[in-house]
């Protein structure tokens, strides 16, 4: 019969408390835009396709475009620095060599997808394009929009290639979960399955487009799971370090 593993309670050294705890924390505010993220798609949309559609949204109602255009997510995006400090502080010293691999792999993955273009280049674009006189220069600022769509977070090198270090290193610190017992094996599997579906997600959507969408809808969900339960870990952790 497999035997349930149940995390150490072992205190981790009382310097990293706080990193567990901001960690902690961070999970939690990441569960929060994932949930806010999936309302925002069934109620709003998602991205607009063309920039004309973008300016349009802009011109309309600025929240909602900003919204449409990923605001939330460039916001969120930078939450992933101190969860993954969280994690290499209570796992490095059980598996500190691949703790660090880990932890290097995020970083760099999640900074490359920061430095993409982002929706709040849209906006100065789309208030020249309203004050336009000519169609010309019109049609300027569409060439131009259409380029900061196709080079963002969603579909630049930089951003894909982001996206598979950050998906690695997500893959890899749960590997080191399912090697320690300082998170449950739930946390560890979950994260795989997680993350390891991330991954195929972002290699294929450039080769066979339909079956990312359907990997980045499988692992969608899980977020919901494995963020709260790393968030709560983290923050039990930093609570037992001050004790």
């Amino acid at each position: 019969m497999n035997e349930q593993r149940v995390p150490a309670e072992r205190p981790i050294d009382a310097s990293v408390r706080s990193l567990c705890w901001i960690g902690g924390l961070a999970a939690w505010l990441l569960t929060a835009y994932c949930v806010g993220t999936m309302v925002q798609l069934g109620v709003l949309g998602g991205q607009p396709a063309t920039a004309a559609e973008a300016f349009d949204l802009l011109q309309r109602n600025r929240i909602v475009g900003l919204l449409r255009l990923d605001l939330p997510t460039v916001l969120a995006l930078p939450l992933y620095y101190p969860v993954f400090l969280g994690l290499y502080a209570a796992l490095r010293r059980d598996e500190p060599a691949l703790t660090t691999l880990a932890t290097a792999l995020a970083f760099v993955g999640v900074t490359l997808v920061l430095a993409t273009p982002m929706g709040l280049s849209m906006v100065p674009l789309s208030d020249k394009y309203a004050a336009a006189a000519s169609e010309a220069t019109r049609s300027q600022l569409l060439a131009v929009g259409e380029a900061i769509l196709a080079t963002d977070m969603w579909h630049s090198t930089a951003a894909f290639v982001g996206g598979l270090l950050a998906q690695a290193g997500a893959v890899l610190a749960s590997v080191v979960m399912l090697r320690t017992r300082v998170f449950s094996r739930t946390t560890g599997w979950v994260g795989l399955l997680n993350h390891g579906l991330d991954l195929a997600h972002i290699a294929l959507m450039p080769v066979l487009p339909r079956a990312g969408v359907v990997l980045m809808m499988a692992a969608g969900p899980l977020y919901l799971v494995w963020f709260p339960l790393v968030g709560w870990r983290l923050l039990r952790l930093s609570r037992a370090a001050g004790e």
